[in-house]
């Protein structure tokens, strides 16, 4: 998310949205976001709802970027199949520890 702040860091509020659009877009132009978030939100992935499978269940990991490269790391283990442009027609490449999305792309990942 690119939520604009102030001086001191405080996050601005606005009446409308329609006010915050020249602050949003200057955030926006700068690729620093105020947030990034798994599923929309912070912890997502934690606590009460982490993710949880049996050894031994595959998962399929989606991971899509809007604008800046990022390189999905599975802390011990490795991509059993990676798809690194999300096309599932491509010839996956196997066994990556990271893998590496463009920014405005999507890939996904079978680990079991």
């Amino acid at each position: 998310f690119y939520v604009p702040q102030d001086e001191s860091g405080d996050f601005k509020r606005y009446d409308d949205l329609f006010d915050s659009f020249e602050d949003t877009l200057a955030r926006m132009k700068t690729l620093t976001p105020s947030h990034v978030v798994f599923s929309g939100r912070v912890g997502a992935l934690t606590d009460d709802n982490a993710m949880t499978a049996k050894v031994g269940e595959t998962v399929l990991f989606i991971h899509a970027q809007a604008n800046r490269d990022t390189r999905p790391h599975l802390i011990g283990g490795h991509g059993d199949l990676v798809w690194e442009t999300g096309s599932f027609d491509d010839t996956p490449a196997t066994n990556q520890e990271t893998w590496f999305i463009r920014g405005g792309s999507a890939g996904a990942a079978l680990y079991t």
